[in-house]
């Protein structure tokens, strides 16, 4: 037998400051390739630290990571992303006063500056309101449509790991559904994932593991189908 394969992400005793505030602390994650696993916890558990930490948005203040066999601590956001790991923030974070067309093409800069035709036609396909719309300012748009053309310029650039972070916030029942079918899509083609979201049923049903966060620890971990079985959690993090 071959030595075994690095897991894709591999995080050690990571930790995230904002000035005299431990935002994350001592967090230990590993994601297999095509993996899905959810952060779960109330607000100021840390899981929006721990997400931008991982796309260089924020410094780590101790700990390491490794992306598919590298060590990738040090490596500005630019050059994490470039490499596939892609963040959606809470907010769709689109570019209001670009057009469509113009955001989706931001998704292609991280690839050596290639704009790809042929990519940018399926996304269209995908969602035809985008070509429909594609003239239009970003800012124009719903807020679910301004989610859906996040998520297709994260398709755009590539991702080995896409992290979600509240894609169905401040959206219609009928756009959550809609959200969630293109997140699913994405990770049926093999996408590795890290969701944030605040309904934890939806992303429990969603993912194969949990990690549920409080005060910025790891406080339980594991298989999504144990967190939903269990009363307690369901009572102390789904509201049932």
């Amino acid at each position: 037998m071959g030595p075994m394969a690095e897991p894709l992400l591999e995080v050690r005793h990571l930790a995230v400051h904002y000035g005299g505030i431990e935002a994350v602390c001592d967090l230990s994650l590993q994601l297999e390739e095509g993996e899905k696993v959810a952060l779960i916890g109330a607000n100021g558990a840390g899981k929006s630290s721990t997400l931008k930490a991982l796309a260089g948005v924020v410094p780590f203040a101790q700990g390491s990571l490794r992306f598919d066999g590298r060590d990738w601590t040090r490596r500005p956001a630019w050059q994490r992303a470039r490499a596939g790991l892609i963040l959606v923030p809470e907010g769709r974070g689109v570019f209001p006063r670009l057009s469509i067309v113009e955001n989706l093409q931001m998704g292609q800069m991280g690839q050596m500056g290639h704009s790809d035709p042929a990519a940018l036609e399926k996304v269209y396909a995908r969602f035809p309101r985008l070509y429909e719309r594609r003239t239009q300012a970003a800012g124009t748009l719903s807020g679910g449509e301004q989610q859906l053309l996040a998520l297709g310029r994260a398709l755009l650039a590539r991702p080995r790991l896409l992290m979600l972070d509240e894609p169905s916030m401040g959206l219609a029942p009928q756009r959550v559904d809609e959200v969630f079918e293109v997140i699913a899509e994405m990770v049926q083609a093999g996408t590795t994932l890290l969701l944030v979201e605040q309904n934890a049923r939806r992303a429990l049903e969603l993912c194969d593991r949990a990690l549920i966060l409080e005060s910025g620890r790891v406080v339980f971990s594991d298989r999504a189908a144990v967190c939903l079985a269990s009363p307690a959690l369901r009572a102390a993090y789904l509201g049932e």
